[in-house]
């Protein structure tokens, strides 16, 4: 059986030490989130995750959801009574605002608590998330009235949110819909299509589910301009703010799934369903990046999580299971044969796990305060640089942060040799819950064209200059600073890579889109590379001076500058190669006729 236990004392390093988060207590909403408080969402909140939702996990995967013959659907045994623990304790309050019943803090400090969920159990986690997202574009794009009408019992978590964008005919291309919203005589929409993998579409857990919706309106344009959002609860909402009667929409199937069980992923059939417009009509698309954005950077925190769970207990594993004995001689003569930690292969999974696990939590916290600095922040200028440098990396985060959580969790698997692909060890389950996060929310071959086509380019190339003049002034400061030089000097080496790729696409891109498109991928790998080192340097900086303070636990701070040496000898090195096949171009990936790529 698999355990987790809440990396509390690695977050609060981060929040203390490396990203500082006591400095900006000063700053709206953060004074909300004291030493104290914060202490307390990270004990308790692990407490609660561990003790509640991680039993649940392997129920979930094991007996998935059910629908009945009417549309409804059962979640999993007990997770019915652990969503009410959730609500009851107001976990998923913690950022929401204030003025809807939310406790207002930090969206970091609910960002730390969101990842011990996930890694406690993903499939439960997905319920409360989906709800962020919509209740996220109702406070940027809903009218007051919806606002009072929806956003409190949401925030609550008495009622659940939605996101309604894929069609069975369209993925990522939104512009293919064909849900339509007929304008009735009172204002309201009739709205009529099929959408396809609604996570938590319809479940037990909550009173209502609060759908949002992409549809056309008559005479809309046939592509992505035309698209416009609407609200369209499970159950109407009467005036004093009671439920009506069921609207027209219905879970006409559950998905069967590689994994994530224990989410209702549904096929929703809208037939005339009661829907309100959410800010203009044709400006869905502007509605839909405040979703899909959240949605990023929470599946990117989907990685680091199940990452998490199965690099701890692949080190669990190797500390007890004996298997030969080490290169160098018997490290334990008295026993039969030592533990797997002596052999250099399965510390080269461990270790790598061990870096990025570590390097993605910083980022993903560093991320999430780049959010609440970008609405907080005292100046115009430092609300810029925060939204400029969180919109670069928001794809990086998502499509870096789900391939190597994924390639954590095949590894930490790899560790249990034939254990881990038995079922009743839980590796495999990590394996296959994994997966779906470098599919959803936009494909991570999609996050890395939103990279280098859209976020490279907007106002003139402003955040990723900035992204790496901040780069470059750390590395310049740390290196004359023996214990974390070569750390600084290998990413001051893999920034001139990044930097030299980026001209490439300059030079390039224009007269050969495809090369863009044929480098993209690699061009988001490099940018995670020199982004998480980024992370290191700084964890590595604040390790060294809490040791030559005699501050902190001795040994974990020694480990993090042991584990900083690691990533910049055994990881950044990939920096060059990535640029050189940014710098391979296109000509060879597109020169086959499609016919050739069959097997006769």
């Amino acid at each position: 059986m698999p355990s987790y236990t809440p990396p509390i004392r690695d977050t609060r390093f981060i929040l203390d030490a490396v990203i500082g988060l006591q400095a900006h207590a000063n700053l709206p909403g953060f004074a909300n989130a004291t030493p104290d408080v914060v202490d307390a969402v990270l004990e308790e909140g692990g407490r609660f995750v561990a003790e509640v939702l991680f039993p649940l996990n392997q129920v979930g995967d094991q007996q998935g959801c059910t629908r009945a013959d009417d549309g409804s659907v059962t979640t999993p045994e007990g997770f019915k009574e652990a969503y009410a623990k959730f609500v009851e304790s107001g976990w998923g309050t913690l950022s929401a605002p204030e003025a809807f019943g939310g406790q207002g803090m930090p969206h970091v400090v609910s960002t730390a608590f969101q990842e011990y969920m996930i890694s406690a159990n993903m499939a439960f986690a997905m319920y409360p998330g989906l709800s962020h997202g919509a209740i996220a574009a109702l406070v940027v794009k809903g009218s007051p009235e919806q606002q009072a009408k929806y956003l409190p019992k949401m925030v609550s978590g008495e009622w659940g949110g939605t996101m309604n964008l894929t069609e069975p005919q369209c993925g990522t291309d939104l512009g293919l819909i064909r849900t339509k919203a007929e304008p009735q005589a009172d204002g309201s929409y009739a709205i009529t299509g099929t959408k396809i993998f609604i996570s938590a579409g319809e479940h037990d857990l909550t009173d209502n589910i609060i759908h949002l919706v992409l549809a056309k309106t008559p005479g809309a344009p046939d592509s992505s301009k035309g698209i416009s959002l609407f609200v369209v609860p499970k159950f109407l909402v009467n005036d004093d703010g009671s439920l009506g009667e069921r609207n027209g929409v219905v879970c006409g199937s559950i998905e069967h799934k590689m994994g994530i069980h224990g989410n209702s992923t549904c096929l929703l059939n809208y037939d005339g369903a009661t829907g309100w417009l959410v800010g203009e009509e044709m400006k869905g698309l502007a509605a839909m990046f405040i979703m899909m954005n959240a949605a990023r950077l929470g599946v990117g925190l989907q990685g680091l999580g199940v990452g998490e769970t199965a690099y701890q207990n692949a080190v669990i594993y190797a500390n007890d299971r004996r298997q030969g004995r080490a290169l160098t001689g018997a490290a334990e003569p008295g026993e039969k044969a030592d533990t797997l930690f002596v052999h250099p292969d399965v510390r080269r999974m461990l270790m790598e796990a061990k870096a990025w696990t570590e390097g993605l939590r910083a980022l993903c916290l560093w991320g999430a305060l780049q959010n609440d600095l970008e609405h907080a922040a005292a100046t115009e200028e430092e609300r810029q640089l925060a939204g400029d440098l969180l919109g670069l990396l928001t794809p990086v985060i998502k499509g870096v942060g789900t391939d190597k959580g994924y390639e954590i969790a095949t590894n930490a698997q790899q560790v249990y040799g034939g254990h881990g692909y038995i079922a009743e060890w839980g590796m495999e389950q990590y394996v296959r819950d994994a997966r779906i996060a470098m599919i959803y929310e936009g494909t991570n071959g999609v996050q890395a064209m939103d990279l280098v086509g859209r976020k490279l380019a907007s106002n003139g190339g402003r955040a990723a200059q900035a992204f790496f003049r901040i780069v470059a002034e750390e590395c310049a400061s740390a290196k004359g600073d023996e214990r974390v030089a070569g750390l600084a000097t290998a990413l001051e080496k893999a920034l001139g890579e990044l930097q030299a790729a980026t001209m490439w696409f300059m030079a390039n891109g224009m007269q050969n889109p495809n090369n863009v498109g044929a480098g993209a991928y690699s061009y988001m790998n490099l940018m995670g590379l020199v982004s998480v080192g980024m992370m290191w340097l700084r964890m590595a900086e604040a390790a060294r001076k809490g040791l030559a303070a005699g501050e902190g636990d001795a040994a974990f701070l020694e480990a993090k500058l042991v584990t900083a040496r690691f990533f910049a000898e055994r990881i950044l090195p990939d920096a060059g190669a990535l640029r050189r096949k940014i710098e391979g171009g296109a000509d060879a990936i597109m020169a086959l006729p499609p016919e050739m790529f069959a097997a006769a």
